[in-house]
């Protein structure tokens, strides 16, 4: 089951709203949920909620460490409570994830992002649970530091707000340890797909429409024959 719940960001208010705070805006979103209040721990370098659920004690955890530090925060309180890294989420904004989708996987790289690297480096593994919450791609590789510290706008915004809602459905799953049932709801909880608008049937040229109507013959004029 997973123990310890981590949501990556940068402290302050001129990152709150950014892309790269997408993790921050998943935590905030599950203490809402469990009516938790996060609170800071300097021990932990971090905003800090504790609770009991299913029988266990589950933590929330957001380092206040800025992005390229947070294992910094997420080693120190795994460590003491001896909670492995498998039983830790990290819950991360993700380039090549769409907007209003998200993705649960278990181990492989860091991919570049840069607090995930440093988490490797503090539990020594990637073998750790990671929620990709997406935020979209800029088209160009050089733009995308400055992407991730942009806040996005307002249409993605909702969508990743909606995957987050979603996402927290697999909360119960999450808990117990049942991954592919997490998987699987996440991994099918898509937005439904507006439908096309039906095209509306072109109205007839006036001229066509006169054409049309002289061809039709005038039976009111006609008269019978003996």
């Amino acid at each position: 089951m997973i123990k310890l719940f981590v949501g990556l960001g940068n402290p302050g208010p001129e990152y709150e709203g950014t892309r790269h705070n997408a993790g921050f805006w998943w935590v905030d979103a599950i203490a809402r949920e469990l009516k938790l209040n996060l609170t800071m721990d300097k021990g932990y370098h971090g905003l800090v909620a504790r609770t009991t659920l299913q029988g266990q004690t589950v933590w929330l955890l957001e380092p206040q460490t800025f992005m390229n530090l947070s294992g910094k925060s997420v080693g120190a309180l795994a460590r003491f409570f001896k909670i492995t890294p498998q039983e830790i989420l990290v819950v991360h904004d993700e380039l090549d994830v769409v907007p209003g989708e998200a993705k649960l996987k278990f181990g492989g790289s860091h991919a570049g992002h840069n607090g995930l690297r440093d988490i490797h480096a503090q539990l020594g593994t990637g073998d750790y649970w990671r929620l990709r919450l997406g935020v979209g791609h800029p088209g160009v590789k050089s733009e995308v530091v400055h992407w991730v510290l942009k806040k996005p706008s307002l249409d993605h915004r909702i969508a990743i707000d909606q995957s987050i809602d979603r996402s927290l459905k697999a909360l119960p799953h999450l808990l117990a340890g049942d991954m592919e049932k997490a998987t699987m709801l996440i991994h099918t909880s898509k937005p439904p797909r507006p439908k096309p608008p039906r095209l509306a049937t072109p109205p007839v040229p006036a001229a066509d429409a006169a054409g049309a109507l002289s061809a039709v013959p005038n039976t009111s004029t006609v008269q019978n024959t003996p």
